[in-house]
């Protein structure tokens, strides 16, 4: 079987995860220090328009560079003036080019709510993303065990982020019910092909339940894409490349909000 892009990414942070030697518990104690997460979810829920999460994303494992020289403080004001409801920032440097340095730079700029978005592997992930300054936690279900995925939701919830959980079908939907995740992903794009299945999006939508808050991930291309997952019951859109490629980045939030 052919290695791929996420065998490649995950086995990177298992072994960084093998290696870290700090003590949980410890970096727990540091967040009593912190001042309350900006509310992730509660920016998404309850909307009478499609919310857009608006990502900063340097580069892509399959295409390469998308804008390698972005500016966070720039592009975080020009999401929050084109209307969006969070952000979103990767923070993995090897595989996507981003870093904690982004999230924090990006998340002073404006006052929206930040997800760091990256490959959540250990407990000392979770705490890092408090202790760096987001406001959610992605956790993504292909990447993890069951008893993984519901001691990190608990874990993030204990400490005061919300959470998105990242799903691909309906098995992974029962492993972030059990979890009782009620912020929930779903990728279009296939993690080991990186091929976009807009249909399988739209199945999905129907069979999360309604008082989750379901987000659509990757793939989103302009207003016709939003409209139709919109239509499947998704109450936000998660968007990257389309944005940051963009000319005119705020013009196309607002023709993804409708």
């Amino acid at each position: 079987m052919s290695v791929t892009y996420l065998d490649k990414i995950l086995d990177h942070h298992r072994a960084a995860a093998r290696d870290d030697r700090r003590s949980v518990d410890q970096l727990v104690e540091r967040v009593g220090d912190l001042d309350p997460c900006r509310g992730f979810r509660s920016a998404l829920a309850g909307r009478e328009q499609l919310g857009v999460i608006a990502e900063i994303k340097r580069r892509s494992p399959s295409k390469g560079d998308l804008n390698a020289d972005l500016d966070p403080t720039e592009l975080a004001r020009t999401y929050e003036r084109g209307g969006a409801s969070c952000l979103s920032v990767l923070t993995d440097g090897d595989h996507f080019g981003g870093s904690v340095d982004d999230l924090q730079t990006a998340r002073a700029a404006c006052m929206l709510p930040v997800i760091r978005k990256d490959f959540t592997v250990s407990e000392l992930d979770v705490v890092d993303t408090r202790l760096m300054g987001a406001d959610c936690v992605l956790l993504i279900a292909a990447a993890l065990d069951k008893s993984q995925l519901v001691a990190f939701h608990q874990l993030a919830s204990e400490i005061g982020l919300d959470v998105l959980v990242e799903i691909h079908d309906e098995a992974e939907l029962e492993m972030a019910l059990v979890a009782e995740a009620t912020l929930i992903g779903v990728n279009q794009r296939d993690l080991v092909t990186f091929e976009v299945d807009h249909d399988r999006a739209v199945r999905m939508g129907g069979v999360i339940p309604a008082e989750a808050v379901r987000v659509a991930e990757s793939g989103v291309r302009g207003g016709a894409d939003a409209r139709s997952l919109e239509a499947a019951g998704y109450q936000a859109v998660l968007v990257g490349e389309t944005l940051v490629t963009s000319e005119d980045p705020a013009d196309s939030i607002a023709e993804l909000i409708g």
